[in-house]
């Protein structure tokens, strides 16, 4: 036999070199441990058979059975069909119960965003955003036209369009077409002069207007001039109006350094015979006193206010002053200091024949940043209000403190160091601290609700306590102007404050809280005259406006039972209000209150005329019974077992308020324990006890193309054509929206927009230095009052 052919016939071990597992196989299937072909053969014992000459004999059937072993075992990725048949089946179920927990989960999500609102679609576009922008507010100082020839952009006439796209085709002029001249709305028996320094030497010059507008510009949308005796003859431009208080001139002479590049044609006529004014020597509280001592003759005396025997802890108490102190008529005799440092008296009072009083309460906190363009603001408060008027008005700074830990109220030193740091170097002297644990100490007892997660005593809710407290201790004055930081005026702040106060004034009794509940606008309301002969109408007679849907709704029993009451009563006629509307089931000190004089049916307008006001804001003050306003339910101290109290609310706090009125405010909080929020508590407070309260409606602009119908049925959509009284009114939450394009609401996107365009700056890729250079030249507004501004960047030299 061939080595060849005796190798194979020993298959096994041929395979014993290609897989060594077989070994336990083939030892299991052997029948004797001494079989020749064993595994456990070595090499060795093989050799000397195949050097053997003589042939082996054949294996029988049973050992050449056993020589053939199992075949192999596969590698661990060569499953068998059924193994991999196992695997398939596991992983498909996985997959299945992988993807109902993430089905289920999602199921959860799903419904947790729908309850919070997560998941809502974006509302559909609002109906005015459709409306096309207005274009002529930007119109510029070369383009000016007499206001009598002017043809308003908007509200246009059908008669007058085709005339006005004839007019802007017009080439713009090079040079501006007509001369400033200064605006000075003092009556003629003016004051004596003051001036800035103690030497007398410096005074602030005039502001100065442009008689006209620009063409096309667009008219007022809401309010009147005329109504006021305001002027709409003339526009005002940057360094007109702001040059006097620092624009315009490098830092180096005391100015700002802002306002040096651009269109500047004219810019300087400002300071024709007069120096420009150092404002880094300029200290106000001084120039301030200096006027009134000037002018003492002219107003009414200064009365010392009550000691603060909380802070002092002076021996005695209030009944240990001198008599003289006692009473607010006895301090109103104080004239001054003696020689000896004693107060001197009058011997006569000639109050009736002297100007009152008034302070201009500027509300600020403790570490507010003031920038160049804040201090323009300030100075021309100061200079229009105070120096120019000879001391009629006096500029202070209501400081919170926001900080309780700042020990201000034990230490006069830390006192002193947190005023000086509140305010520019200019206006040290001015300010007055408060905190809000000041307030809850000295308004303690009101019940503390945490309104929408807010402390009763908070600068939020309860913004009058200080102002309250401030005219406790300053009996001097007899009116109160409230200013807040962001509000801007394009126009002179003494011409508005006048004109508006005198107006005020002038208003009868009667139907006056249903005009003030209600937009004017001229457009679609004609002459005031019409306007008030139409807001006695829906008065008496009810209206079918939108408002008045929800009547229907009565007698569904899934309606709270307030709402109904509010729904019956929609589209009826309504009962005026005269005289006091005090709470129901309430007690409230009712000594002040002011009762007409007859009843209403008999009066001919005449209660009221010559009254000077207690409260003049510039917002309607609608009722927020059924409005949906977030704040209206914000109602602390009074009895709500059937239902809330009387109120009426005003957005936003700039306005006038009578030492009568903040002192029945006070009155009530201390003794009555009851408070309301910020912008319901005055207006509330005058109509429980029948105060004169009146809503001037001033000029306000709007930035889009609203058909005029549909913007008085938006704004005046409450209850019989009011702005609130029902769920439909602009005044709820979800349609404040409506008053982002207008010039003045506590959130309008045009405010900001229209006065750093007016300061020359680029505002959404428009505007700007290059496009007052090449185009009309600067803006040229009539007066407006703006508001919010906030954080105006200049550009500084």
């Amino acid at each position: 036999m061939s080595p060849s052919t005796h190798l194979s016939s020993f298959p096994s071990a041929k395979r014993k070199r290609h897989n060594n597992d077989s070994d336990y196989d083939l030892e299991k299937s052997s029948p004797s441990p001494q079989s020749a072909y064993s595994s456990r053969a070595s090499s060795a014992s093989h050799a000397p058979m195949l050097r053997s000459p003589s042939p082996s004999p054949s294996p029988s059937r049973g050992a050449r059975a056993h020589a053939y072993a199992p075949p192999p075992r596969r590698p661990w990725c060569q499953c068998s069909p059924r193994a991999g048949g196992r695997i398939f089946s596991l992983a498909l179920i996985s997959t299945v119960v992988l993807f109902m927990l993430a089905l289920t989960r999602q199921h959860y999500a799903s419904i947790r965003s729908v309850e919070t609102g997560e998941m809502k679609p974006p509302p559909p576009p609002h109906v005015w955003e459709a409306f096309p922008f207005l274009q002529r507010y930007h119109g510029g100082v070369r383009a000016l036209v007499p206001r009598e020839k002017n043809v308003p952009e908007y509200p246009a006439r059908e008669d007058t369009k085709e005339e006005v796209g004839e007019e802007e085709k017009e080439p713009v002029k090079r040079t501006i077409p007509m001369d400033d001249v200064p605006f000075d709305p003092y009556p003629g028996d003016g004051p004596e002069p003051c001036f800035v320094d103690a030497e007398k030497r410096v005074r602030v010059p005039a502001v100065r207007a442009f008689p006209g507008v620009p063409k096309g510009m667009p008219d007022h949308i809401f309010g009147s001039y005329d109504i006021f005796g305001l002027r709409n003859d003339v526009c005002f431009e940057r360094y007109g109006r702001l040059g006097p208080y620092g624009l315009g001139y490098s830092k180096k002479k005391g100015g700002s350094g802002s306002g040096m590049d651009g269109d500047r044609e004219g810019a300087d006529k400002v300071w024709e015979g007069a120096d420009y004014v150092d404002y880094r020597k300029v200290h106000w509280a001084d120039a301030q006193r200096r006027c009134e001592d000037a002018n003492r003759h002219r107003l009414r005396p200064s009365r010392k206010g009550p000691n603060h025997f909380y802070q002092t802890m002076a021996v005695g108490g209030p009944e240990d002053e001198p008599p003289i102190f006692k009473s607010a008529e006895g301090r109103g005799n104080v004239t001054g200091m003696g020689e000896d440092g004693r107060q001197t008296f009058r011997a006569s009072d000639r109050a009736e024949t002297l100007l009152p009083r008034t302070a201009v309460v500027i509300r600020t906190w403790h570490d507010y940043d003031y920038d160049a363009e804040d201090l323009f603001f300030l100075r021309s408060l100061v200079h229009e209000l105070a120096l120019q008027t000879g001391g009629a008005y006096t500029v202070h700074f209501l400081i919170h403190v926001k900080d309780d830990n700042l020990q201000i109220w034990a230490e006069d030193e830390v006192y002193q160091r947190v005023l000086n740091a509140s305010l520019p170097a200019e206006f040290r002297g001015m300010g007055t601290l408060w905190s809000e644990r000041q307030m809850s100490l000295i308004y303690g007892g009101l019940h503390e609700s945490h309104y929408r997660d807010l402390p009763v005593h908070g600068a939020y809710r309860s913004t009058w306590q200080p102002v309250t407290y401030f005219a406790r201790q300053h009996p001097e004055y007899d009116f109160f102007w409230q200013f807040e930081m962001d509000m801007r005026y394009t126009g002179h702040w003494f011409h508005l404050l006048d004109r508006v106060g005198s107006w005020a004034k002038a208003q009868p009794r009667k139907g006056l809280w249903e005009r003030n509940a209600r937009f004017y606008v001229p457009a679609e309301h004609g002459t005031w005259e019409d306007f008030s002969h139409m807001v006695r109408v829906q008065t008496e007679h009810g209206t079918a406006s939108k408002g008045n849907i929800y009547a229907a709704l009565a007698h569904n029993p899934d309606v709270p039972a307030g709402v109904k009451e509010e729904m019956a009563s929609a589209g009826k006629p309504e009962k005026p209000v005269w005289g006091p509307e005090p709470p129901v089931n309430d007690e409230l000190d009712s000594k002040d209150d002011v009762r007409p004089p007859g009843s209403e049916k008999a009066d001919k307008g005449t209660w009221g005329v010559g009254e000077e006001a207690d409260l003049v804001v510039f917002n309607p003050l609608f009722d927020p019974a059924g409005t949906g306003w977030l704040l209206a339910e914000d109602v602390t101290g009074y009895n709500t077992s059937q239902g809330l109290p009387p109120r009426r609310a005003a957005i936003n706090t700039f306005g006038r308020y009578s030492r009568k009125l903040l002192m029945r405010m006070h009155g009530d909080t201390v003794f009555g324990r009851k408070s309301m929020f910020s912008e319901m508590w005055p207006a509330s407070c005058a109509l429980h006890h029948g105060f004169k309260a009146v809503y001037a409606p001033h000029p306000v602009y709007i930035d889009r193309v609203w058909p005029t119908g549909y913007l008085a049925r938006v704004f005046n959509g409450g209850r019989n054509g009011a702005s609130g009284g029902a769920r439909s009114s602009v005044f709820t939450e979800e349609r404040q929206h409506h008053f982002l394009g207008t010039s003045w609401y506590y959130h309008a996107g045009f405010a900001p927009n229209v006065w750093k365009r007016w300061m020359g700056y680029r505002v959404d890729a428009d505007g700007g230095e290059r496009y007052e250079v090449e185009g009309e030249g600067r803006m040229c507004l009539p007066a407006m009052l703006v508001h919010p501004v906030k954080q105006v960047d200049l550009v500084f030299e």
